[in-house]
C-alpha cells in the first residue's frame, strides 16, 4: 500500500461529511426561497442550528454507509463510473434510512421537499467532492509522485499489451522498473538488487503460461520480500467476469457465478427499484390518471387487466420460475384473452419460430390500447410491482406461463432474476428481436448486471418509446 493512497483515502471521510452537510444545508435554504413557499408554505419552525444539529447526525450514519458501499477502499485505480454508482446507491439508502425512521417514530417531517433535495444535492456534491479528488489524484500520478514500482514477468503478447498500457497512460498509478522473460536465480537477485535501490512495491506475472513451479518460486520469492503479487490468469480461455475463488479442505476452487446479482448486488439493485419506482409513480401519475379515464370512456370493462376471462387472476413467471398476480392497464376489448389461443390469431402469430405470441394489427386491440401500447403506457402499472418486489424497473420482460412452459433449457436462464419494466432486448430492438437475439441480450445482462448499466438502460428507454427504431446499446 502507498502511503499517498491512505492520504487520500482518508482526506476522503472528512470531504464527503462537508458535502453532506452542503447538501443539506442547500435544501434548508432552498425550501425557504419564495419560488417554493408560494407553492407550499412553510408548516414547521425548525431554527438552523437545530436542523444542523440533526444533519450533522445524519452525515455521520450516512459515513458508516458509504463505507459499508466501499466507498473508502484504499487504491491508486478508482474508476469514475463504479465511482458514481456506489454514491448513488449510499445516498439512496441513507435517504431510505430516514423515511423509515420517521415512519417508525410516527414523527412525519413535515417537509418532504427537503429530504429529497437534500438526497439529489447529496449525489451531486459528493460527487463533485470525488471528481476533485480523482482529478488531484490523477495528476500527481502523470508527475510520478504516488505511482507503483512495479517489475513485468513474461514474453507472450499480454505482456506487451500491459507494458505499452503502463507506459503511455502514467494515470493509471503504475510505473514499469523493468521487464524479465523468465524467472530463475540470476533474475532473483537483479530483482533483489532493484528492491533495495528503488524499492519495488509490486510483480506482475504477466504470462499465465509460465510454468508452474516458476510461479510458485516466484509467489514464494514475492512473500520472503514483503512485495506485492498479481497475475494474469487464461483460465479456461475466458473472458468472464463471473469467476469466484474459495477453498474446499484447502484447495482453491473456482466457481463460475449465475449472475452479479447475489448478495449485496441484490440488496442494491432493490434498494434501486424502490426508490426508482417511487419516483417514477409519482412523476407519471397524472398519465396514469388520463390513461385509466380514457379507457374506461372508450371501451366496456375494468380499466387494468388483472382476470383471464374464465375469472382467475393473470399470472405472469418471474425469478426462479416463480409465478406472481400480474397486472396492467386494459389495452384489448374486455373478455378478448381465450382469443389469443383461436386458430385465426394462430395462424398470424409473427413469432412461430420460438414460445412468444405476437400479432400485427391485433383486432382485439382498442383505439386507446393502439395508442398506450404504441409508447409502452400500458406498462405504467408494473411500477407498482416493482414497488411490491414482484418485477424489477430492468430485467428480462415478464414471461406468460404457457411460454414458459415450452422454454428450453438455455432459455431458463433468463428466469434467474426478476422481470423488468424496460431491459437489454427492449431498448435493442424490442419487438423486431427473434428469441435467441432477446435470449442473448438478456443472458448478457444477467452475466454482466452493474447500477450503471441500469441506469444506461433506464436513460435510454424513453428514445427506444417515444421514436422505435432498432440499435443496440
Amino acid at each position: 500500500m502507498k502511503k499517498i493512497d491512505l492520504i487520500f483515502a482518508t482526506i476522503l471521510i472528512p470531504l464527503d461529511f462537508l458535502m453532506l452537510i452542503l447538501a443539506a444545508l442547500t435544501a434548508y435554504y432552498l425550501r425557504g426561497e419564495s419560488f417554493v413557499t408560494e407553492i407550499k408554505p412553510l408548516i414547521y419552525d425548525l431554527s438552523v442550528s437545530q436542523y444542523l444539529s440533526w444533519a450533522f447526525l445524519v452525515a455521520l450514519i450516512w459515513l458508516i454507509i458509504f463505507a459499508l458501499a466501499g466507498l473508502y477502499a484504499i487504491k491508486t485505480d478508482r474508476k469514475f463510473i463504479e465511482e458514481f454508482s456506489k454514491i448513488f446507491l449510499a445516498c439512496s439508502t441513507g435517504v431510505l434510512t430516514i423515511i423509515v425512521a420517521i415512519f417508525l417514530q410516527r414523527e412525519l417531517f413535515s417537509s418532504r421537499f427537503i429530504i429529497l433535495t437534500a438526497w439529489i444535492f447529496s449525489i451531486i456534491y459528493v460527487t463533485i467532492g470525488r471528481i476533485i479528488i480523482y482529478k488531484t489524484q490523477k495528476a500527481l500520478l502523470k508527475l510520478g509522485l504516488g505511482a507503483k514500482r512495479i517489475i513485468i514477468i513474461g514474453t507472450d503478447r499480454n505482456t506487451n499489451t500491459i507494458i505499452k498500457t503502463l507506459n503511455q497512460k502514467p494515470e493509471l498509478g503504475y510505473k514499469v522498473i523493468k521487464s524479465f522473460s523468465n524467472f530463475n536465480l540470476e533474475i532473483k537477485e537483479q530483482i533483489l538488487n532493484l528492491h533495495k535501490k528503488e524499492h519495488i512495491d509490486e510483480i506482475i506475472q504477466a504470462d499465465p503460461n509460465l510454468p508452474k513451479d516458476k510461479t510458485l518460486d516466484l509467489i514464494d520469492f514475492t512473500e520472503a520480500n514483503n512485495i506485492s503479487f498479481r497475475f494474469s490468469a487464461d483460465i479456461f480461455k475466458t473472458k468472464t467476469s463471473r469467476l469466484e475463488i474459495d477453498t474446499l479442505a484447502g484447495i482453491p476452487i473456482f466457481e463460475i457465478k449465475k449472475t452479479k446479482l447475489e448478495g449485496w448486488g441484490r440488496v442494491y439493485k432493490r434498494i434501486f427499484d424502490i426508490v426508482g419506482s417511487l419516483i417514477l409513480i409519482i412523476l407519471t401519475s397524472p398519465i396514469t390518471l388520463a390513461t385509466a379515464i380514457a379507457i374506461k370512456l372508450d371501451s366496456k370493462g375494468p380499466v387494468f387487466f388483472s382476470k383471464l376471462d374464465n375469472g382467475q387472476p393473470v399470472k405472469r413467471v418471474g425469478q426462479y420460475g416463480k409465478t406472481f398476480n400480474y397486472f396492467k392497464f386494459r389495452s384489448m376489448i374486455h373478455q378478448s384473452d381465450s382469443l389469443r389461443y383461436s386458430q385465426a390469431l394462430k395462424e398470424k402469430n409473427l413469432r412461430k419460430d420460438s414460445p412468444l405470441f405476437k400479432v400485427k394489427d391485433d383486432p382485439r386491440i382498442t383505439k386507446v390500447g393502439k395508442f398506450i401500447r404504441k409508447y409502452s403506457i400500458d406498462e405504467l402499472p408494473e411500477l407498482f410491482l416493482v414497488l411490491m418486489g414482484k418485477m424489477s424497473l430492468v430485467g428480462p420482460r415478464p414471461h406468460y406461463p404457457e411460454e414458459v412452459a415450452n422454454y428450453k433449457d438455455l432459455h431458463k436462464r433468463v428466469l434467474d432474476i426478476k422481470p423488468g419494466i424496460t431491459g437489454m432486448a427492449q431498448i435493442s430492438g424490442r419487438s423486431d428481436l427473434s428469441f435467441n437475439e432477446e435470449i442473448k441480450l438478456d443472458t448478457y445482462y444477467i452475466e454482466n448486471w452493474s447500477l450503471w448499466l441500469d441506469i444506461q438502460i433506464l436513460l435510454k428507454t424513453p428514445k427506444v418509446v417515444l421514436f422505435p427504431k432498432r440499435e443496440a446499446l
